[in-house]
């Protein structure tokens, strides 16, 4: 067997949960079948890797239209495939036209809906339609679409109501506890002046209407005095949105001590250090498939305070590895209850100690035992099986 991995981020060009489960995802197939991927960007040197640039004539047209191009070179490339496995709608299309081409399966995992992201049209303006027709038009004609929790599914059936529940299938999202895991140095905080003697609250993510940057911020307002708050946020989606955070955060750094704002990507190494050190994590996401970024830092041992949204409560079991917020939509008086839950729930684990850690160490344990790759990786295999 050999399957076509097809994505748009693949190493050393990842920038959210997307990429990272490529990453894995590949490196575990590969102990049991033949894998190729196709992702987009310049060459990565590195073998059954086949990159894609946007072509020539696209370059200067909306972005999905270059996406899209970048589908049909990759269509073209998978010949030798016997299943394709597509991930995010940059490369559904892709996933569908082989599968058209070549009468070959195709597997979509789906790490979020089109439908349920309407802000991205401040991203993609018409290309939005275009980006939620690539998704539909895949989903529908998939042999088997992958929801990444039991939240996700429920999603996808609501979102694509003619797709048959039977072709959906959940296989979460997995974490290498060998590299995520809690390491002793400290020389990353020194270096953006984090001290270990103060509590440490820690977001990791993208500027995005999705992860609720802009309401972290204006929850920060009311966390607990003395309160140390690292923002780890980059990449926005627009500069209107980029210009509205660093507003926030500029207002927020006025108001209080210890708003550190790092907004470069940071290597792997040096995340580590910042989720081993903070005493809480924090995801506010106004929608989340899954949200790997909450098993990292459960593998790193470090209790979280996340939104009760979409696949988050399949892996922050409330109570035992962290505290879970409702969040219910974008008027006025529920943004405002959801931002003062959110400090409330925060603040709680400040105060206590012993339970946070006591919540560190279970995420670490519940990350080890549920969410390894290899099983993840096996069940992918299972699946691909079944459709040949």
């Amino acid at each position: 067997m050999r399957a076509a991995l097809i994505s748009r981020e693949y190493p050393p060009d990842v920038y959210g949960g997307a990429g990272v489960h490529i990453e894995f995802l590949t490196r575990e197939l590969r102990k049991l079948i033949e894998v190729e991927v196709h992702c987009f960007g310049a060459p990565r040197g590195e073998d059954g890797v086949h990159a894609y640039e946007v072509p020539h004539t696209l370059r200067t047209a909306n972005a999905a239209l270059g996406t899209l191009g970048v589908d049909v070179e990759m269509a073209a490339g998978m010949s030798a495939a016997n299943l394709a496995h597509s991930h995010t709608w940059y490369a559904n299309t892709a996933g569908h036209l082989a599968s058209l081409l070549y009468d070959i399966p195709h597997v979509v995992t789906a790490h979020s809906l089109e439908p349920l992201r309407p802000w991205k049209a401040e991203q993609l303006g018409g290309g939005y339609r275009l980006s939620s027709w690539a998704e539909r038009t895949a989903y529908e004609a998939a042999a088997a679409v992958i929801a990444v929790s039991d939240g996700m599914a429920a999603d996808i059936l609501a979102a694509y109501p003619s797709i048959d529940p039977s072709r959906v299938r959940i296989i979460p999202n997995g974490i290498d506890t060998e590299l995520y895991r809690p390491v002793s140095g400290t020389d990353v905080l020194q270096r953006y002046g984090l001290s270990t003697d103060a509590p440490i609250v820690l977001f990791v993510g993208r500027i995005t209407r999705q992860k609720g940057v802009a309401h972290l911020v204006a929850a920060a307002r009311d966390f607990a005095p003395g309160t140390q708050i690292a923002l780890c946020a980059g990449a926005p989606d627009t500069p209107e949105l980029a210009a509205e955070i660093t507003a926030a955060v500029t207002e927020l750094q006025a108001g209080r001590d210890g708003v550190v704002w790092i907004q470069e990507m940071l290597p792997r190494e040096e995340l580590l250090q910042l989720l081993t050190a903070a005493d809480v994590f924090l995801c506010p996401s106004i929608y989340e498939p899954q949200g790997i970024v909450n098993l990292e830092a459960m593998a790193c041992q470090t209790a979280v305070v996340a939104s009760r949204v979409g696949g988050i409560p399949d892996v922050v079991v409330e109570g035992q590895t962290g505290l879970l917020v409702d969040y219910a939509g974008e008027e006025p008086a529920a943004v405002a209850a959801f931002r003062h839950s959110f400090a409330d729930a925060v603040n709680q684990l400040l105060a206590d100690p012993a339970r946070r850690r006591s919540m560190g160490v279970a995420g670490r344990e519940r990350a080890v035992a549920v969410y390894g790759w290899t099983a993840i990786a096996e069940r992918t295999v299972q699946l691909y099986r079944s459709l040949l």
